[in-house]
């Protein structure tokens, strides 16, 4: 190998974590649940835009300043607040899924539950659990900030690129045109409420006040792994139940027994998961095996939204699960976790 062509070789070497991450972290949200199906994949370029490069920018800060659970979840929750309240808006504008006809759970100029679901489901999958589990697949670089500050440009770049894109071919072309239902446009009171909460959010973990964000969780011992992943699986199948509710599958379902269940679902998370891996009995086999079982559990639950589908819809689905199995599995096996 040549001088260059070694050079080339290891730029691509220290790039690969963050380009994993990039192409990941889309893929652990809309693709491997069915989000994103075969016959709608050319949107994956614009996610690895602002999905994976938004994951990728939070993980930059939140080990360029050594940060905390709390604040990655801070940041996570501002980037799932701007996807559903200004770039693709879905949580503002009125439902273009009504799965009986009814409008459900909307409330000042807001689709409240799944907005819920939304917040939670996207600072999970796309920032928190995509991070972890490729600091699991590149061990060795797990304290690294994966980018240059050139490339950390790059990224930002791109994000507001494929956050344009985002917006424009949903709001004003696929709405209007594939679902014919209005365009819509968010009242600026609204825009200004989400800013204003994204700002805030940013601040309070990035912030100099970013040290009440880190204060020592209470260490408590950790199921051993196997539950882990069952629990997490569970947790998952729970909570695409609240996006059924929030699209309207039961429009006599009390909406605020759905807030609650929600929030009761995020409540137990918050609770136990930061004590169980501030206990000292806490092991990346612990971490692997909440991965895992979450993982499975979104794509095994996902399979709801294929009744119906395109053959070609379904047997994509089929085969991208089945192929994260084995590459979970041959991970699993390959660090001995």
């Amino acid at each position: 190998m040549s001088t260059a062509e070694g050079a080339v070789a290891s730029v691509w070497k220290r790039a690969l974590p963050a380009l994993t991450l990039v192409l990941v972290a889309p893929l652990v949200a809309e693709v491997l649940p069915g989000a994103t199906r075969f016959s709608s994949l050319f949107v994956l370029p614009v996610e690895m835009c602002v999905w994976g490069g938004g994951a990728l920018m939070i993980r930059y800060a939140v080990r360029r300043w050594r940060l905390g659970w709390a604040h990655m979840l801070a940041l996570a929750l501002a980037l799932a607040i701007a996807e559903e309240c200004l770039i693709q808006q879905t949580s503002l504008a009125p439902m273009f899924l009504r799965l009986k006809g009814e409008t459900y759970a909307r409330a000042f100029g807001v689709n409240y539950v799944y907005f819920l679901w939304a917040l939670v489901y996207e600072a999970v999958f796309v920032v928190i659990l995509p991070i972890h589990l490729l600091e699991l697949i590149f061990p060795d670089r797990r304290e690294e900030l994966w980018v240059s500050v050139a490339g950390l440009i790059v990224a930002a770049v791109l994000f507001f690129l494929g956050s344009f894109l985002a917006w424009y071919s949903w709001t004003q072309i696929a709405r209007p045109s594939v679902f014919h239902v209005p365009a819509y446009n968010p009242p600026p009171g609204a825009i200004l409420i989400a800013t204003c909460a994204i700002g805030v959010l940013i601040f309070l973990a990035l912030g100099p006040y970013r040290d009440v964000l880190s204060r020592p969780s209470t260490p408590l011992r950790p199921p051993p792994p196997w539950l882990l992943g069952t629990a997490g699986a569970l947790w998952a199948v729970l909570w695409y139940g609240l996006v059924l509710l929030g699209v309207g599958i039961a429009p006599w379902f009390p909406p605020a027994v759905a807030v609650g269940a929600g929030l009761l679902l995020a409540a137990v998370v918050l609770f136990s998961l930061p004590r169980w891996s501030a206990d000292p009995r806490w092991r990346r086999g612990h971490e692997f095996g909440l991965i895992f079982g979450t993982m499975l559990g979104s794509m095994m639950v996902g399979f709801i939204g294929f009744i119906g589908a395109a053959p070609v819809d379904l047997f994509f689905k089929i085969l991208v699960n089945l192929l994260a199995v084995a590459l979970l599995i041959a991970l699993g096996l390959r660090r001995r976790y």
